[in-house]
């Protein structure tokens, strides 16, 4: 049953929360914090932090486990002062049915630079832009909410439906969407949530993270070198009509459209697990291509691997409570300082964590844990899984290797493509294995010796 009345809270400047609303306080006991203490809500943890660093409001549809019951709500944060205020609406229990917070919703709230909410008829209702290049269009939303979305953008497509004053085309239509903006020289993709209360959630993602331009391409205003069949044209060109197909799956599985037979039911879930299957491959094979590409460099930033860590384990978190695995990440008090592309570093964890979880026997656990040695940063993921022989070791980064597995719908490129990421970025990924005893895959990067030392100090 979802809430009415507004969930307030507020936290300090090191994102602890000191007081909160009810059912809020119970949920952060519940997970096992503090009242006053550091948010123990993965997702609403990186919310709050993401607006407190960057000075400016934020609002989301964040999840999270209560009981082993999924939980979700729209959350708005805002910095007031040191710290920040939040407000939660349409608190909701999401019923007996899981919610898979995997990578793709998660990660694009994490990629998104604009986030819009959008009523039933993709009007706008409300707006948080980031990137400074937004700002123009920002103010322009601001000031004309309550119009269709697609009124402050330049579709690249689809176009001439909207020449006559037309009404947006079906969400499905639009979802996946490139488009330029008023005052900003790149291109974006729109990527449409439908929100559980009714509505929209549009994220505008810059076509340069589908794109993985690095700086000298983006100097010269130009796309990178390694756009070639499968990333310019194939990968966005299947994206869409497969995630239809999912969609429309889902909502015949979900008997949305009405009643049916179990038989065709499960028929539905079939093709949408298939589909999922199928996209998952088109996204390796665009990221191989990208990795391969001679001219492949991703963007150096400093980052936290611990906080990447907590970040990976909050986006898998109800995946592994569904198998009852317990997921151990790094105390809020841990930080491993280092140099690498945030989003690759994010893109790695899932996948090594994403195999622990599932790999790995259920009602066991799966540990993360990071520091410093010299100039090297590194992150764990170790399982309790039956292990790698030393030839499996030697294999398993392999490209197209799965070590004999079939049926689990992956790819065998994971792995591989991860490695080349970790390499790319100056670092390495390596396993630690023996039969019988689980597998410690270790990510090692370049550390950041200033914040290193600034952290100590």
């Amino acid at each position: 049953m979802a809430t009415v009345a507004p969930i307030r809270a507020r936290c300090d400047g090191a994102d602890r929360l000191l007081e909160a609303d009810e059912p809020l306080a119970g949920l952060q006991l519940r997970c096992g914090g503090e009242l006053p203490g550091a948010i123990a809500i993965p997702a609403l943890l990186a919310l709050v932090r993401k607006s407190r660093r960057s000075h400016l409001p934020m609002s989301r549809t964040i999840v999270a486990v209560d009981d082993g019951k999924p939980i979700s709500a729209w959350a708005s944060v805002a910095p007031a002062g040191e710290g920040t205020t939040l407000e939660l609406s349409q608190w909701k229990l999401a019923g007996d049915q899981p919610v898979d917070v995997q990578a793709p919703e998660e990660l694009l709230r994490q990629l998104g630079e604009a986030h819009l909410l959008l009523d039933a008829e993709q009007r706008v209702l409300a707006a948080q832009v980031g990137a400074p290049d937004l700002a123009q269009f920002g103010k322009a939303v601001a000031a004309g909410a309550g119009r269709y979305w697609t009124d402050f953008v330049k579709l690249d497509t689809l176009a001439d439906h909207w020449a006559g004053g037309h009404q947006p085309l079906h969400w499905r239509l639009l979802d996946d969407a490139t488009f330029t903006v008023a005052g900003s020289a790149r291109r974006w993709r729109a990527r449409i949530l439908p929100r559980s209360g009714g509505g929209f959630e549009l994220i505008a993602i810059p076509e340069a993270i589908e794109r993985l331009p690095h700086e000298a391409a983006d100097a010269a205003g130009g796309l990178p070198a390694w756009n070639s069949l499968l990333g310019r044209d194939l990968a966005p060109a299947l994206r869409q009509p497969i995630a239809r197909i999912v969609a429309n799956a889902e909502t015949i599985r979900t008997r949305l459209a009405g009643p049916l037979a179990d038989e065709y039911a499960n028929y539905a879930a079939d093709i949408a697990e298939a589909g999922r299957h199928l996209m998952g491959l088109v996204e390796d094979l665009a990221d191989l291509e990208a990795v391969e590409a001679p001219d492949f460099s991703p963007a150096p930033d400093r980052i936290d691997l611990a906080d990447c860590a907590r970040r990976a384990a909050g986006i898998l978190s109800v995946r592994a409570q569904e198998r009852g695995i317990v997921l151990h990440t790094p105390p809020e008090s841990d930080q491993a300082p280092a140099i690498g592309e945030f989003r690759r570093v994010l893109q790695v964890l899932l996948n090594l964590l994403s195999n622990a979880i599932r790999y790995t026997p259920g009602h066991s656990a799966v540990s993360l844990a990071c520091g410093i040695e010299g100039d090297v940063a590194w992150l764990t993921v170790t399982d309790e899984g039956e292990g790698l022989t030393p030839e499996q070791a030697d294999r398993v980064f392999e490209k197209f290797e799965r070590l004999g597995r079939s049926g689990d719908g992956g790819s065998g490129l994971g792995l591989y493509i991860s490695r080349r990421l970790a390499r790319a970025m100056g670092g390495d990924l390596h396993v630690e294995s023996a039969p019988g005893k689980g597998a410690t895959f270790v990510l090692s990067l370049p550390a950041d010796l200033q914040a290193a030392m600034t952290a100590r100090g």
